[in-house]
């Protein structure tokens, strides 16, 4: 053969991790013997597979295009593998999924564990953060949107819509002005997002509900703007998946002010169907389909449920 296929998995560690140590312990050996595979590999296939820099290792057009084709013959080794040993057969090696805050942090971790105890060797990493994440750089292998992508070489699937509502502690709004209408927002002291640092038009949320009304207290993360809400700073919107958790707040004017967003799962189109970021995207899918009733409305009145009207 004009290549040793084995570089190929020393290629994909790298692809992966962006740095020869990370891929060393990925591999199992050290940097040196990473360095020496992947330089064994360019040389063959005479083509640049990596742009060095201190911040480590990025793709070249020519790495793009081998690591399709690499995680292709990933995927049909794992298949191979998988119908000879049934059961036994573990998928291995990492994904990286890049998802907002609220649904990275409150949603999905608590939940990807037993994703990790149904597949051991499956290395799980969630970066949650309030960003839009770059699959063609591969500074995540599937991301969670809040809007379908346009463009770019990408697979992208509904997982569902969620209702974001009006929400305050109670102790806040015991000391409060009364809320009888949105013209009383503006009595109020708000939470939100820092205006100029909102990544995407879908978290603009005051401009909604009121033209003047503007954040006192704002962050870009949403962990952040819960706390405030929790610690009686203001009037905040919040994802109800996230509010609901938290019997010490209250929607306000829920009837009346309800926004709906949407989630959507992204990946790349050139490896979607390899078997390790196939089995990430359906298990997501999965949890979400089976809360569904979380994501929807969940602040709305229950019985025995104190609401501000």
């Amino acid at each position: 053969m004009a290549f040793d296929w084995d570089d190929l998995r020393y290629f994909l560690a790298v692809a992966r991790t962006g740095r020869l140590t990370a891929a060393a312990r990925r591999m199992g050996t050290d940097h040196a013997t990473v360095s020496r595979r992947i330089g064994a590999l360019e040389r063959e296939l005479d083509a640049l597979l990596f742009d060095r820099s201190p911040r480590g290792y990025s793709l070249t057009d020519a790495g793009e295009r081998l690591l399709a084709r690499a995680e292709t013959i990933e995927t049909s080794a794992a298949s191979i593998q998988n119908d000879i040993a049934g059961e036994k057969f573990s998928l291995s090696g990492a994904v990286r999924i890049g998802a907002p805050d609220g649904f990275g942090a409150f949603f999905l971790a608590p939940r990807i564990g037993e994703l990790s105890h149904r597949h051991p060797q499956l290395e799980l990493q969630i970066i949650a953060m309030p960003r839009i994440f770059s699959l063609s750089k591969r500074e995540a292998d599937i991301a969670i949107g809040l809007e379908r992508p346009d463009k770019g070489r990408l697979y992208s699937r509904k997982l569902t819509d969620y209702t974001l509502h009006v929400y305050a502690a109670r102790d806040y709004l015991a000391g409060a002005p009364p809320i009888t209408g949105k013209r009383d927002f503006a009595n109020h002291p708000w939470i939100g997002y820092i205006p100029e640092l909102i990544f995407t038009p879908e978290l603009d949320y005051l401009q909604q509900i009121g033209e003047s009304l503007a954040p006192r207290l704002s962050s870009t993360n949403l962990l952040a703007q819960l706390r405030a809400t929790q610690a009686g700073t203001g009037l905040c919107i919040l994802p109800d998946f996230m509010a609901c958790e938290d019997p010490h707040l209250v929607p306000v004017l829920p009837e009346e002010v309800e926004l709906v967003r949407a989630f959507w799962v992204i990946a790349h189109i050139d490896s979607r169907d390899t078997a390790r970021i196939r089995t990430v995207v359906d298990f997501i899918a999965e949890k979400v389909r089976a809360e569904r009733k979380r994501f929807w409305s969940s602040a709305r009145p229950r019985p025995g449920d104190e609401t501000v009207s």
